[in-house]
């Protein structure tokens, strides 16, 4: 017998891969000519034919739920244009998303804010004045270092309660010129809050003087500064305490120690304080209503400091009292008031006053703000507001500023959810001791994108 040829080994696996695929096919179709395998199949087909037919009913109950509901059913081509839409900002969102090195959320905010003014005489040579200057030309011009940006932060839980805070920067730290915008701090905080405590680190404004009337004409200081308003974002330390004696009534208590502003008064004179004092703060507001209804918030407060210079002390004590109230939905009123000594540390105009004998006595002063602001529509706000320091004429120098008054009125509108246009008018009256009143006039356009 004569022996069958013996079969390479390197072409063995070329029959391995051969002899199935001459032979698979007519597997399959013996498989599939069995009767269990047709039922199978028989059974596919019908439950294809039940998912069309109840992704039909499903479409018919939407067209006729939009019917009963007076909207007209929205068409397929409407439908994969939305999908195609919520898909796209799905993808912006996840390239937009900022996260820190140790995998805790960043939220990037802030205004890209532009500003064309007209000032009369008596502005100093200022964009926005405080108040009015003698013998100084007429001013305008246009700018956009008061855009501000900011990073809004939440971290991990400690000790039971929520880590989060915020730093805020702009361009309003140079000199003024147009190639010389230096970025500055504003504000900033580290944050921990409990149910019903927290507990703040960071620059922030006074303790017991936190609202702030609205305005994008004037952002590099806040509104109203040296006209009411104590505004002058001081480093801190601060404690608060809530109780809630209803669902809608309660209070908040803050108290902490901050480190004041020693900043030369307007006077001319040769004592400069220490840069920076010590000093402590507290506020109580007691508040009744909803935050989405009618509510009423009041808050008595206080400061506390000595400013040192030259060897000697003056100290600072003031009372404040502000206030929040919306009695109809569209009409709030917001404000504050002082009363005391020495404001200077916390960002008043006359603070103390050296005597020709050498001795430095504090400057008594009152003051205090307050803004109506109208909410014609859900684009369109209007805001009027006022504000008033004056300082004991006993007290003062002969070159001091004895009284400072400024009041006008803006609008916003918001052109996009996230696009503002503002005008802003305003007069600042300032009586100076020995030379009287001057007056300057402020005129202000504004466009501000927010992110």
């Amino acid at each position: 017998m004569q022996s069958l040829p013996t079969i390479p080994r390197s072409r063995r696996w070329l029959l391995s891969l051969f002899i199935p695929g001459v032979f698979l096919p007519g597997i399959l179709a013996a498989q599939a000519s069995s009767p269990d395998m047709q039922q199978i199949l028989n059974r596919l087909e019908r439950l294809e034919q039940q998912n069309r037919s109840l992704t039909e009913e499903v479409r018919q109950l939407r067209q006729d739920l939009a019917a009963s509901r007076g909207q007209p059913p929205a068409p397929a081509a409407a439908l994969e244009e939305k999908v195609a839409v919520d898909e796209t900002r799905t993808e912006e969102l996840a390239q937009s998303k900022v996260e820190a090195s140790q995998h805790f959320p960043i939220r990037v905010t802030g205004m890209a804010l532009f500003n064309g003014y007209l000032n009369s005489r008596g502005s100093g040579g200022q964009q926005y004045p405080t108040f009015a200057w003698p013998q100084t030309e007429s001013s305008a011009g246009a700018s956009i270092y008061q855009t501000t940006i900011g990073l809004d932060y939440s971290g991990p839980q400690i000790l039971g309660g929520k880590v989060h805070g915020s730093v805020y920067m702009d361009f309003a730290g140079g000199s003024g010129t147009p190639l010389d915008q230096d970025f500055r701090l504003r504000t900033g905080e580290i944050e921990i809050d409990w149910a019903s405590r927290g507990i703040l680190a960071g620059v922030e404004s006074p303790i017991f003087a936190p609202r702030q009337p609205d305005s994008l004409a004037q952002v590099e200081v806040s509104p109203l500064a040296g006209a009411g308003n104590l505004w002058f974002w001081l480093p801190q330390v601060r404690f608060e305490q809530k109780l809630r004696f209803t669902d809608q009534t309660g209070v908040r208590a803050q108290f902490g120690a901050v480190q004041t502003a020693e900043v030369q008064t307007y006077q001319q004179g040769a004592y400069s304080p220490e840069p920076a004092r010590p000093g402590l703060e507290g506020r109580f507001e007691f508040y009744h209503g909803s935050q989405d209804g009618p509510r009423i918030e009041i808050a008595p407060g206080f400061h506390t400091s000595i400013t040192h210079m030259a060897g000697m002390s003056v100290s600072s004590h003031l009372f404040s009292l502000d206030w929040f109230t919306n009695p109809w939905r569209k009409l709030e009123f917001t404000g504050a008031f002082f009363t005391g000594q020495n404001v200077g540390p916390v960002g008043g105009i006359e603070g103390f006053t050296v005597l020709p004998s050498g001795t430095a006595i504090p400057v008594h002063s009152q003051g205090g703000w307050g803004q109506f602001t109208f909410l014609a529509t859900s684009r369109l706000s209007f805001h009027f507001f006022s504000g008033l320091e004056a300082g004991r004429s006993s007290d003062l120098a002969a070159y001091a500023i004895g009284r400072n008054w400024l009041y006008g009125a803006n609008f916003f509108y918001r052109l996009a959810p996230n696009v503002l246009a503002g005008v802003e008018a305003t007069q600042v009256r300032t009586t100076y001791i020995d030379t009287g009143f001057r007056l300057n006039n402020h005129y202000d356009l504004a466009l501000a994108y927010l992110f």
